[in-house]
């Protein structure tokens, strides 16, 4: 293969995006980076480098392996790409997943304002720790 392959194409092709387009807008808005730089689109990423894609709250790492320019399946992406993402990424998820969600029963409707206070007064205590 060529020196190397279009970030948008090997994104897309490894399933980090659905399409190529998606890929494509990532890089557009600054949320995709190589080696800590943000590209464009047509950018040619090579073997070893880095590769982060920021979803919010999360920025994902992921080193290059291999280029690939055509989609793979799913079961072949681990030969292509080497998931790098720090810890401390990865707990900013699990953070979000277990603050996202408020237990309230059936039944009960919307939240009242005071429902709403005592439910910020609850949150206001975990941020404080």
């Amino acid at each position: 293969m060529a020196d190397g392959v279009r970030i948008d194409k090997w994104l897309w092709a490894v399933r980090l995006f659905k399409t190529r387009a998606e890929a494509a807008e990532a890089c557009k808005n600054n949320r995709v980076a190589v080696n800590g730089a943000t590209v464009k689109p047509s950018k040619e990423v090579r073997v070893g480098e880095v590769v982060a894609v920021r979803r919010m709250p999360v920025v994902y790492s992921f080193r290059v392996l291999e280029l690939v320019a055509n989609r793979q399946p799913a079961r072949y992406v681990a030969r292509y790409i080497e998931d790098v993402t720090p810890e401390e990424e990865l707990l900013k998820l699990e953070m979000a997943r277990a603050g996202a969600f408020a237990v309230r029963d059936r039944g009960l409707g919307r939240p009242t304002k005071k429902d709403r206070r005592d439910i910020e007064e609850l949150l206001a205590g975990f941020d404080e720790e």
